[in-house]
């Protein structure tokens, strides 16, 4: 396995760029913030951006947990990736990651200053000390499940047409973590109702949203919402339209997971 590595200042736009060195060099997978990725692919980690406190970050990126550290091991022994990019805010924290996964040294050290202008860095530090926005270099889908109740942001960069006259594109994924300064956020207990009326008024058939039973844990979202149906049309049909609708524009306008959405007919008038 080869390994490379990048390194930057926290905030000068390292995972940002991640994907575009991945795709112009082959590399294969990337440890970043305490993730294993594989083309495109979330296989194993926990994100430092999860972590309560800068400190507990430092410690997840750095895998200081024997157990976080050996589920990655294992993976990265199943999946055997020819090629791998280590990133991190110094060649220092770099060896110590590949020397904790139990890598082959780093073989090729990239700087973030040798494939980024100025502008481009000073762009980055605005958004994260100015916004408290961080990147994961996977596509949101990716990261749904593991960062519910998050603010997610996919951000689609396509890159120019290469020799081949092939355009590439690569999804990454913004997130404001819990350490940010930015403070926290929260849902009011009266939203899921508005948004299940909303939807319920939007969708043919539905006369009447009753009433929604709601548990509003971020990360593991069940709901159930009893609803009236226009006896004209076909009630198994409507049920289900209104089940997908509201499970799409709570999980857009909220960002909870919703696991379960149970949709009671009430009422035929």
């Amino acid at each position: 396995m080869k390994v490379y590595s990048l390194t930057g200042k926290s905030g000068t736009g390292k995972s940002f760029q991640a994907i575009s060195l991945c795709s112009e060099k082959g590399i294969e997978s990337i440890i970043d913030d305490g993730l294993f990725i594989y083309h495109d692919r979330v296989e194993a980690g926990i994100s430092a951006k999860r972590q309560k406190t800068m400190v507990g970050a430092i410690k997840t990126a750095l895998f200081t947990d024997d157990e976080h550290a050996e589920s990655v091991k294992r993976r990265i022994r199943k999946l055997k990736p020819d090629t791998l990019l280590i990133i991190g805010t110094s060649d220092r924290m770099t060896d110590k990651i590949s020397a904790r996964l139990e890598l082959p040294p780093v073989s090729e050290r990239i700087y973030i200053e040798d494939i980024t202008t100025e502008e481009e860095r000073n762009l980055a530090d605005k958004q994260r000390h100015g916004q408290g926005k961080h990147v994961i270099p996977v596509p949101t889908l990716q990261l749904k499940r593991d960062f519910a109740g998050y603010f997610l942001d996919p951000m689609r960069i396509f890159k120019e047409r290469s020799v081949t006259g092939k355009s590439g594109a690569g999804e990454k994924t913004v997130v404001r973590p819990t350490f940010s300064y930015m403070g926290e956020f929260f849902i009011s207990d009266t939203v899921l109702t508005d948004i299940a009326v909303c939807v319920g008024e939007e969708t043919k058939g539905v006369t009447d949203v009753i009433n929604v039973y709601e548990n509003t844990a971020p990360d593991n979202l069940m709901l159930k919402v009893s609803i009236s149906i226009d006896r004209m049309c076909r009630i198994w049909d409507v049920a289900e339209e209104f089940q997908r609708k509201l499970t799409e524009v709570i999980e857009t306008m909220t960002a909870f997971n919703v696991v379960r959405l149970d949709v009671e007919i009430k009422a035929v008038v």
